[in-house]
């Protein structure tokens, strides 16, 4: 009994340990906003930017991206849209056009995904205006987001201060549909505001995540293109330029929406993929963050958080578990044994998925008190979401589990909450 103690009494300290600087992350945020001082000044000059929007049947939605875009408080000749019709059987092109997006349709069923995407985007752009430079910086979206109307704006900032990756505040669109959307919704903003955002007061390596990010030309040009097709080609290519010594930026004052999917088939799906890549991205570039972790000392924290946000944590969670069990599966040849091990295997066992719950909940409790205004939402909501936002967090566990296993292929999502910005602020008008 003491054994089984003692081993769980272990597990339990170094996931603590391991993960206790993203709880130092949560002080520096907090410490950070009573204390904030430094604003980012002015940029010195207006650069020229391209949105590229891999899109796919995004018919219902890509509209209103491109009116956010047109709208920005911005010099609007500095800010092109262009839009790759990815395998499309729908009138996504021609709703493009008519919005005033360039338009470059893709037929390809063999290389399917975002990343090849992107990639024959540039290729085009590189072809019809001469090089890669020919834009100073690429934001990159989703078809189903909208924008703040200084977004651009407030990212030319902290472009202009030499960071050329950025990432941004990704709120959603439809947080209040259901337990799934605030699931994604609560997770994406926690990761704004308490991973990204200290990482930046840290002056370490943020991460992209997705959708809503910045890239400067001279990134786009050294690698000839997009170069990263793993099916979460976001991580990869945050993994690569962290590898290679860029730290990627992030502006807190640049908000975008997101749509997350509303059933649980399309969460399934869509975190299968993740969980994949997480694990593809892993194998590929795990060692090579750990031995450069020590091999240049300014890098060893942007690789350390980097190598924790790949390692698979849900998986780690469930190990315990499973070592509980199989302690029980052992000693169930010596009823004796299997007595005495049965009361704190199962103490055990419990404990893990009450604290799972209330870690997650303590996560989502301190994102929603001080993100309350950016969430759009009833109030009603808002706290009845929170309690289930750990349940969310738990269908990782089984996600992660197949992923090891699983072929896993990109599949689309439909999107389909055709919402401007407009739309969007008004939600701030609930009564309660």
């Amino acid at each position: 009994m003491e054994f089984v103690n003692s081993i769980n009494a272990i597990l339990y300290v170094a996931l603590t340990v391991l993960y206790f600087y993203q709880f130092i992350y949560v002080v520096i945020a907090l410490v950070g906003d009573k204390n904030k001082k430094k604003v980012i000044p002015e940029a010195s000059k207006n650069h020229h930017f391209a949105f590229i929007i891999a899109a796919r049947n995004e018919s219902a939605v890509i509209g209103n991206l491109i009116k956010s875009i047109k709208g920005q408080n911005y010099p609007e000749e500095l800010i092109d849209v262009i839009v790759v019709a990815d395998n499309c059987t729908d009138n996504t092109a021609e709703i493009s056009r008519k919005n005033g997006a360039i338009v470059y349709e893709r037929f390809n069923n063999m290389l399917v995904g975002k990343g090849y995407a992107l990639d024959y985007a540039f290729s085009r752009i590189s072809e019809d205006f001469g090089d890669y430079d020919a834009y100073d910086g690429y934001f990159i979206f989703d078809a189903d987001n909208v924008i703040d109307k200084n977004y651009v704006k407030e990212m030319n900032k902290v472009f202009d201060t030499g960071y050329k990756v950025i990432t941004s505040y990704r709120n959603s669109k439809n947080f209040d549909t259901n337990w799934i959307t605030a699931g994604y919704s609560l997770w994406f903003i926690r990761e704004a505001k308490y991973l990204n955002n200290p990482r930046m007061m840290l002056k370490t390596s943020c991460a992209v995540s997705g959708t809503g990010f910045l890239v400067n030309s001279s990134i786009i040009k050294k690698n000839n293109g997009w170069k990263f097709n793993l099916l979460t080609e976001d991580i990869q290519f945050s993994v690569v330029n962290i590898l290679e010594g860029e730290k990627i930026g992030y502006c807190e004052n640049a908000m975008f929406y997101d749509e997350q999917p509303t059933t649980f088939k399309q969460s399934w799906n869509q975190r299968m993929r993740w969980s994949k890549g997480f694990y593809q991205v892993m194998y590929k570039y795990g060692k090579e963050l750990i031995s450069m972790m020590f091999k240049k000392r300014e890098m060893f924290v942007s690789c350390y958080d980097m190598f924790m946000t790949l390692a698979p944590a849900t998986l780690l969670s469930v190990g315990c578990i499973v070592l509980n069990l199989g302690f029980l599966i052992v000693a169930a040849s010596n009823m004796h044994v299997f007595k005495m091990l049965l009361k704190p295997t199962l103490m055990a066992i419990g404990y893990g998925c009450i604290n799972f719950y209330f870690l997650i909940f303590f996560m989502g409790l301190i994102t929603l008190i001080t993100e309350w205004n950016k969430i759009f939402a009833p109030t009603k909501k808002k706290i009845m979401y929170l309690f289930t936002f750990p349940i969310f967090m738990a269908t990782y566990i089984p996600i992660s589990l197949v992923a090891l296993v699983k072929k896993v292929e990109w599949k689309p999502i439909t999107h389909s909450i055709a919402k401007s910005v407009e739309d969007i602020e008004l939600q701030q008008q609930y009564k309660d």
